[in-house]
Parts: structure tokens; C-alpha cells; sequence
């Protein structure tokens, strides 16, 4: 099964975010498929940029997103 998912790519006390699809059975860190945005949580206002073509095309090719990143389209989709 295929997920759309953050993978954490920041440091100590420094999280930054890769919104990535990527098999369900891989570790977090693991091999991904494509890279579709970022997310920032440290900056104010949260900084989020997402491929929303890309985006879609997953999800409607099956990709199921995490309920967080789920929480993050519709946020950049405003």
C-alpha cells in the first residue's frame, strides 16, 4: 500500500518535514518514491509547499495520505 507521509528531516529542536509517498511497509526514513512538498513548523505562519498536481494524481492513482498530511492539503489548498 502506497502513503502519502511526512518524513522528518530537521535537527535537534529543529523539526523540517519532506511530505513524501512511499510504501507503507518501509521505515519513515526509508527508500521513498517522489518527493511532493515540504513542511515547515518552525516558521510563523507554517510554511507549506505542496505539489497539489502531483498531489492529486497519487491520490487518485490509490495513494492513501496520513491524517496529518491529510490536515496539511487542505491547508495549502486554501
Amino acid at each position: 500500500m502506497v502513503k502519502i507521509r511526512l518524513q522528518r528531516v530537521g535537527g535537534k529542536k529543529a523539526p523540517f518535514y519532506h511530505i513524501v509517498v512511499a510504501d507503507s511497509r518501509r521505515a519513515n526514513s526509508g527508500k521513498i518514491i517522489e518527493k511532493i512538498g515540504t513542511f515547515d513548523p518552525m516558521t510563523n505562519p507554517e510554511k507549506i509547499v505542496l505539489d497539489m498536481d502531483k498531489t492529486n494524481q497519487w491520490i487518485k492513482n490509490g495513494a492513501q495520505p496520513t491524517d496529518t498530511v491529510k490536515a496539511l492539503i487542505s491547508k495549502a489548498s486554501k
